[in-house]
């Protein structure tokens, strides 16, 4: 019996190093690709890819002595460029196009710049985090590196947020947060409770009037009224207890996809995608398999792969393939034999 134990607990040891070293062969090959293929993501030498908030310039060589404009990449409300000026020292800028609306609302801006070596350790630079800046024109951000920089190199830029100016003059509104979500939102909220109105959904109560009568809801009166709060509070005491019964069961049981809500399950997937950054892009991405999110599936897995994000989570990212399922460790190879075709 002793001789079997043992021979099990070996058994139990070799199955666990073998699939350490299964999963870490794993993470070595998406590194391998991954390195292979960052370079050609775009084959224009002034594109620049982006998603979400996240924004790379890939540049294969920038000779001595020279100047280098990206094209305009487009995030939040603004179009962006980016500038290299290389002298005895590195020059980066970052600065929203010229356009009516920079002149008349320019960003106020959140960010984390870096500059990152994309070849052999791939040695980074990293900008002070930048918060609540106004950029107007290419000097209001300027980053000299007196480190030189030979070869590929990346230029990274994460935005944190942006912000518009009040027209009130209170403070600057986000337009993530506070702006266009928050718009979207109020909108559908109202769109809801006027259809609930004019088709007579789940009304409970009639009011009459003189001219005739019209179908409303006790929830929505009491709201808006502590009159009428007041009024329908004084319920009989076996009816209000069956009311609550009712509103437990609801709070337990309520989600977007049982209960057909699909702008809520549209808003907060809208919502997941647009802050995407190394710090919950896993769980995101787990969710997301869990649930059936594709857009941020799919979204995940390219910040992850072919923006290279998985250089920065390299410890998370290796424990996250040795619980993830099968399908989608699949799913992921699937996202990097797709950034690398054609190399």
């Amino acid at each position: 019996m002793n001789f079997s134990g043992n021979l099990c607990g070996v058994a139990t040891v070799n199955l666990g190093k073998a699939r350490d070293h299964f999963f870490e062969g794993i993470f070595d090959c998406i590194h391998e690709i991954t390195s292979l293929a960052l370079p050609r993501m775009n084959q224009s030498a002034y594109g620049v890819e982006t998603t979400a908030r996240l924004a790379q310039w890939r540049i294969d060589n920038l000779a001595s002595c020279t100047y280098r404009k990206s094209d305009p990449f487009k995030i939040g409300n603004w179009s962006w460029h980016l500038s290299v000026e290389k002298n005895r020292v590195l020059y980066v800028k970052l600065y929203p196009e010229v356009s009516n609306l920079t002149r008349d609302n320019p960003p106020i801006a959140s960010f984390v710049i870096r500059v990152v070596c994309s070849a052999g350790d791939r040695k980074s630079f990293t900008h002070p985090e930048i918060t609540d800046k106004q950029l107007k024109s290419s000097e209001d951000f300027v980053w000299p590196i007196n480190v030189p920089l030979t070869g590929k190199f990346i230029i990274d830029v994460e935005f944190l947020d942006l912000k518009t100016a009040s027209p009130n003059g209170g403070e600057p509104c986000s337009i993530w947060s506070d702006g266009l979500t928050q718009n979207q939102t109020n909108a559908t909220a109202l769109a809801c409770l006027s259809r609930m109105l004019t088709q007579g959904i789940q009304t409970d109560i009639v009011i009459n009037a003189s001219n005739g009568s019209i179908g409303a809801h006790r929830a929505v009166l009491s709201a808006w009224s502590p009159v009428f709060h007041s009024m329908f509070s004084h319920k009989p005491a076996r009816k209000r207890i069956l009311n609550h019964k009712h509103i437990r069961h609801v709070n337990r049981s309520l989600s977007a996809d049982k209960y057909d809500i699909s702008d809520l399950k549209e808003a907060c997937h809208e919502s997941l995608l647009e802050d995407i950054d190394i710090k919950n892009v896993l769980e995101r991405l787990q969710n997301a398999a869990l649930y059936q999110l594709p857009k941020l599936k799919s979204s995940c897995m390219r910040y992850l792969v072919k923006f290279g994000k998985i250089y920065d989570i390299q410890d998370d990212f290796n424990a996250f393939m040795q619980c993830a399922d099968r399908e989608l460790i699949a799913d992921l190879f699937h996202e990097v034999l797709n950034t690398w075709k054609g190399f």
